[in-house]
C-alpha cells in the first residue's frame, strides 16, 4: 500500500507564525552569543552536488562505518587538498 506522506506534514501552524510581529515572538530560551561563541564558530564551506565515478571498493570502503559516507570521503579529500596546498606553501618560502 503506498503512503500518502501525510505523516511527515509539519504539525506547526505557519500561518499563526508567519503572523507574528518580531516583538511576539519569544526568545528568551534562545543564548545571547558571546565572544566565546564566535571564537569557536568556523566557516562551513558551500556544498556543490556533483557527480563522481569511484572504484566499486572505494565506496564499499566508505560504506563500512554506516551512515555518512560522503561526509568521510568529503573530509578525506579536504585533507588531502590542506597537506598539498600547505607543502606548496612550504616549497614557496624555501621550506
Amino acid at each position: 500500500m503506498k503512503k500518502s506522506g501525510l505523516e511527515n506534514q509539519s504539525k506547526t501552524d505557519w500561518e499563526r507564525v508567519d503572523s507574528l510581529s518580531d516583538e511576539e515572538i519569544d526568545y528568551s530560551d534562545i543564548p545571547e552569543l558571546d565572544d566565546v561563541f564566535f571564537e569557536k564558530a568556523t566557516l562551513v564551506p558551500a556544498k556543490k552536488l556533483v557527480t563522481i565515478r569511484l572504484d566499486a571498493d572505494v565506496i564499499a570502503w566508505l560504506k563500512r562505518n554506516g551512515r555518512g559516507y560522503q561526509t568521510r570521503a568529503n573530509k578525506i579529500l579536504r585533507t588531502v587538498m590542506e597537506a598539498q596546498e600547505n607543502s606548496g606553501k612550504k616549497r614557496a618560502a624555501g621550506g
